[in-house]
């Protein structure tokens, strides 16, 4: 089991550790409902240190980013971001990531944490007749995610940077809580804005330690993976290995807008083939219409009981109060407004299908 450089600070602080993506991860420190109150109405600071970074440069590196990633890298300038996936040679997904374009030829590609090997080798085969020069950073570099509405007016002591400045999606390379060169993001998986930065290891102590005494007086306070996964659910965002995974067609999952045909990639033709011939089930979110808490794998079921999908990721909202999921279920039945059932234990739980995401803002 490995540890991140803040292993011991979240221990210190009473945080309940658990194992994820082969660390030891804080999941909780006082409460997810509490957690996830303070990241929607205040601000908090999650470590996702466990996330893969690999760099990708040399004049051949947008040319091997744009072979094995569905969305259009060309169109990244220096600053920007851009979300997309790893597409698969039989129609499925390797991995959702994040890529940075850091210089003009060098990028910075953000991958899931139980899936760094796994994309380690899928971009390398790819990159045989290429050859740009790949870097598997993930062992050196801490990822602090500080997010909330209050995150600008919290942090804006700590950079001379204009934090306000910052779209989303966009990033500067700057100084950040006395450290010269971090990478500051407006990127995030919670819906609630803030921040991500990027730094060494060796560096993240200081800024977390700093982030805290700048934060004190916006009641800022530490979350775990808990409430970044009911945050995360709440916005209708993706988890890999629940709602999308090596055998999910993209279409199906609703990622048809970052996969961009105006260029090849890994199975670009078995995709756009895929979209000709339509949809036979999508990914859907709801909310039950009584009391009770969908989980990952309960059956999704008609009027007659007859099961018709499963839920991929389900929750207690905090937020709204009620059960939500995401799912897939036919088409049939795939509109904002239509009527499906969840298999609680024994019983069928009606729910409605909604227009993502549950938590408005």
């Amino acid at each position: 089991m490995k540890n991140t450089a803040l292993t011991e600070i979240h221990i210190a602080l009473g945080a309940k550790m658990v194992p994820f993506a082969g660390y030891n991860m804080p999941v909780s420190y006082e409460g997810v409902n509490a957690e996830h109150e303070t990241v929607r109405n205040g601000v908090g600071v999650f470590d996702v240190s466990h996330m893969g970074e690999f760099l990708i440069e040399g004049p051949n590196a947008l040319e091997l980013i744009q072979k094995v990633t569905s969305n259009d890298a060309s169109k990244l300038t220096v600053g920007k971001a851009q979300y997309s996936y790893l597409p698969n040679e039989n129609g499925g997904v390797v991995d959702d990531l994040i890529v940075y374009r850091i210089k003009e030829e060098t990028y910075l590609l953000v991958v899931n944490a139980s899936n760094i090997e796994k994309d380690w080798l899928h971009i390398l085969k790819y990159n045989e007749n290429i050859d740009a020069v790949m870097r598997n950073i993930s062992e050196g570099f801490s990822l602090l995610a500080i997010q909330g509405p209050k995150a600008i007016a919290a942090m804006q002591s700590l950079t001379s940077v204009d934090l306000s400045s910052i779209k989303f999606y966009n990033f500067v390379v700057a100084d950040f809580a006395g450290i010269d060169y971090v990478i500051i993001s407006a990127t995030g998986y919670t819906g609630s804005g803030g921040f991500e930065i990027y730094c060494k290891n060796d560096e993240v102590e200081q800024i977390w330690n700093k982030v805290f005494e700048a934060g004190a007086n916006f009641g800022i306070k530490p979350i775990g993976l808990g409430a970044r996964d009911t945050l995360r659910l709440e916005m209708g965002y993706c988890l890999y290995g629940n709602d999308i995974d090596d055998d999910t067609p993209p279409s199906e999952a609703g990622l048809g807008w970052i996969t961009k045909f105006s260029k090849d990639f890994v199975n670009s033709e078995g995709l756009a083939k895929a979209k000709e011939q339509g949809l036979n089930r999508k990914l859907v979110g709801f909310e039950l219409d009584e009391r009770g808490i969908p989980r990952q794998g309960y059956h999704i079921v008609d009027d007659r009981g007859v099961i018709i999908g499963r839920v991929t990721s389900g929750t207690m909202s905090p937020t709204l109060n009620k059960g939500i999921g995401l799912g897939y279920v036919p088409s049939s039945v795939s509109r904002p407004g239509d009527q499906i059932y969840i298999q609680i234990r024994k019983k069928s739980v009606p729910a409605t299908v909604v227009k993502l995401p549950f938590y408005k803002g």
